[in-house]
This record gives structure tokens, C-alpha cells and sequence, in this order.
């Protein structure tokens, strides 16, 4: 009977389109993986794990600005004050639920995207003179390939210090009765039929695979840059 109730006032909103999931659920596997291979020395893997970071950030870079409803930057970042405002009010059982990323959350993305477009570009100009050397690392000079690749290693600790955060963050909103986790796995979240949520357009499938092919062939034509001379 409670399941009847349940489900004659609650309905299914699609808020999550299958890209945006593709993404977030590829770079939460790659950057332990990536981590790991550098600290095992398995550079060949280290190497593949960062194109792929790149391709997928340069792709949702794109996707937030032509893609789903939910994926846009327009659509989730607000001014700082808007943040501020959700974060005090985060507490309240009767806040109005939102679709998408909350003011709060819409920076963190943005951050963690640059913060990662910044690990991975950095990452083409390493060189550590011994195992192992980015793809153009050897077309700038030599300070400055020893510059990235110091910035390389330290900000990782920054990036993971942000992704911890991130993740604290989701605990803290599951603590208060937000489950963030389960949208992000189905697309879809729960939500009263009193509440007058509309559903967001999602981006054409199409577009996504074109921009998704470009972003993995932009990298691609990188890795091509590599001097015979470090084979």
C-alpha cells in the first residue's frame, strides 16, 4: 500500500543525460588509475589515462556549452552570493529541490574541470629526463617542460584535495536526505508531483558523438607530435 502511495505522488524527472554520466563516472575511475601508474612507473599507462582525461574534459567542456539543458554552464553557474545562499540554507528539510547541479555544486564542477584541463595539459610538456616524457615535451624548452612537470606533480595533491571535498560534500548532502550518488547512476531523480519541476531538453545523441569523436581525435593528433627521437 505504501508503494502504491509512493508511487501516486511521486514521479520520475530525467535530469542526466547519458554523456554527462560517461564522463563523470570515467573520471572517477582514471584519476586513482592514473595516480596508480605513476606511482608504479607504468607510464605507458600513465600516458593513456591522461589523453583520456583530456579528451573527456575537452568534450564536456564542449557539451556544456551546446549540449543538455543540465550540462550547460549557463544553466548551472550562478553568482557566488547564489552559492553562498544555498550552502546556509542547505540544512532546511523544505528547501526546493532543483534540477541539475545546485549553485554550490555548479562551481566545484567548473573547478574540477579546469583543475583537470590544467593536470592534463601540463602533463604533455613533462619530461623527468629519465623514464618518461610527454609528447611535447621536447618542442618547448627545457625550463619550461621542467616547470610543467614540477606543477604536474603538485597539482595533483590540489586536485585530489578538491575531489575529497567533492566527495565530503556528497556525504554530508546524503546525511541530510539528498542522495546525489543515484541520479548520477540513473539520470533520473524522484520528485514530488506538487513540486512544478519541468523536465530539461537533453542534447541530440548525434551532437554528442561528434564532439565526443573530436575530442578523442584532437588528442590523438597530439600524441602524434612526439619526436622520433624519444622512441
Amino acid at each position: 500500500m505504501a508503494v502504491q502511495q509512493q508511487a501516486g505522488t511521486v514521479r520520475r524527472l530525467k535530469v542526466w543525460d547519458p554523456w554527462v554520466r560517461l564522463v563523470h563516472w570515467s573520471i572517477v575511475l582514471l584519476i586513482p588509475f592514473s595516480w596508480w601508474t605513476a606511482e608504479t612507473g607504468r607510464f605507458d599507462l600513465h600516458f593513456l589515462s591522461g589523453y583520456a582525461i583530456l579528451a573527456l574534459v575537452l568534450f564536456r567542456i564542449a557539451w556544456g556549452l551546446v549540449g543538455s539543458e543540465t550540462a550547460r554552464f549557463t544553466h548551472f553557474l550562478r553568482a557566488p552570493g547564489a552559492a553562498l545562499r544555498h550552502l546556509a540554507h542547505l540544512r532546511r528539510r523544505d528547501a526546493p529541490l532543483e534540477v541539475g547541479h545546485n549553485a554550490a555544486g555548479g562551481w566545484m564542477v567548473l573547478l574540477l574541470l579546469l583543475l583537470l584541463l590544467a593536470q592534463a595539459t601540463l602533463g604533455l610538456f613533462a619530461d623527468d629526463d629519465v623514464l618518461s616524457a610527454g609528447p611535447l615535451a621536447r618542442r618547448v624548452d627545457g625550463n619550461l617542460s621542467a616547470a610543467a612537470t614540477s606543477v604536474h606533480v603538485r597539482l595533483f595533491w590540489l586536485l585530489l584535495a578538491f575531489a575529497v571535498l567533492h566527495v565530503l560534500a556528497v556525504i554530508v548532502y546524503r546525511a541530510l536526505g539528498r542522495n546525489l550518488v543515484k541520479p548520477m547512476v540513473t539520470g533520473v531523480i524522484d520528485v514530488p508531483r506538487s513540486e512544478p519541476l519541468i523536465a530539461p531538453r537533453l542534447g541530440s545523441p548525434a551532437l554528442a558523438a561528434v564532439l565526443l569523436a573530436g575530442s578523442v581525435g584532437f588528442v590523438w593528433w597530439i600524441t602524434t607530435l612526439r619526436p622520433d627521437s624519444m622512441f
